[in-house]
């Protein structure tokens, strides 16, 4: 990533992945001899108010890249982050607010109560996304978060409650990740829905199709409390990773392997009988996925378009 693209000067300290030349993310990657040519994975901060900030850029750039997918509709759609500041808080977009339009002084910092906090934006947040998120995180502490929308595709695969099938290299990042909700009822108890899909997710997922509704991914966890789930927030898919720019890569790749499911399903059923579908054996299957499910890995697949929205935007999400 080019120095100006992020807001905040950060260091990066020893992770795991240094000096491990097996290690997964060392494996997608050559520099030079000497070292001085490389690739850095997810960043890490000794300040936690400096780790705050490069958090809501990425999370403002997110939600512009959602924008440029086509993925806004209306009152729907939300990803949390986990504040490294204060325990038991995190970030959320504000509810009505164009994905497109995102910037970092629009993100709202929310207490553990689902309260809009005053150290962030003044304005009101998604109630069922707080406490569905709220139930994934509380079953998950192992990641730090969660997005969900709806996109076209996640949602017309949804409708029939099955996973996608492992047909692409990309679609690796799905191998034994996926996660299929096949009991979406309407209006029901949100929190008992973020329940349900928190099940569904286990304890390693990180992606999940909800049936008739979409798709998920995820982050972090908060306390439950109850509130109705308007239809208005119907969810199709959702991923979940240890930085939001893992969780949006993955919710991502899930959407375009459902288009390219409707596509080969399509194909197959109009060639009468001629094309069929290979899926991707399992050996060869759980070698791909160990580089590409690897978090650092999933976090550098976002950062070209972290930067091209920089400079497309002129760093205007980063105000």
């Amino acid at each position: 990533m080019s120095p100006s693209a992020d807001p905040v000067s950060f260091k990066n300290t020893p992770a795991d992945y240094l000096g491990d030349p097996t290690h997964p993310f060392n494996k997608v990657w050559r520099g030079s001899k000497d070292g001085s040519v490389r690739l850095d994975g997810i960043p890490a901060f000794d300040d936690p108010y400096a780790e705050r900030e490069w958090i809501k850029a990425h999370m403002a750039a997110v939600f512009r890249f959602w924008g440029k997918m086509g993925y806004g509709d209306g009152l729907s759609g939300h990803i949390t982050v986990r504040d490294p500041v204060l325990p038991g808080h995190y970030w959320m977009n504000p509810i009505a607010v164009h994905f497109s339009s995102m910037t970092k002084s629009k993100l709202v910092l929310v207490d553990p109560q689902g309260h809009v906090s005053p150290h962030g934006a003044q304005l009101p947040i998604n109630a069922a996304g707080f406490f569905i998120h709220s139930a994934i995180h509380k079953a998950r502490p192992d990641i730090h978060a969660a997005a969900h929308c709806h996109s076209l595709h996640g949602k017309a695969w949804s409708v029939f409650g099955k996973p996608v099938e492992i047909t692409t290299q990309d679609a690796c990042a799905l191998y034994d990740n996926l996660a299929v909700y096949a009991n979406f009822g309407g209006v029901v108890l949100a929190t008992k829905e973020g329940e349900n899909i928190a099940e569904a997710l286990g304890h390693k997922f990180k992606t999940c199709i909800l049936q008739n509704h979409g798709l998920l991914t995820r982050k972090l966890s908060y306390p439950l409390l109850p509130m109705a789930m308007s239809l208005a927030d119907q969810w199709s898919v959702v991923s979940v990773g240890h930085t939001v720019d893992e969780a949006a890569h993955l919710f991502t790749t899930l959407d375009k392997q459902c288009q390219v499911q409707l596509l080969t399903e399509r194909a197959a059923a109009n060639s009468g009988g001629d094309l069929q579908r290979t899926v991707i054996d399992k050996a060869d299957a759980e070698f791909s996925a160990k580089f590409i499910q690897d978090p650092h890995v999933a976090y550098t697949n976002f950062q070209p378009e972290y930067d091209l929205l920089v400079e497309e935007t002129k760093g205007a999400f980063l105000k």
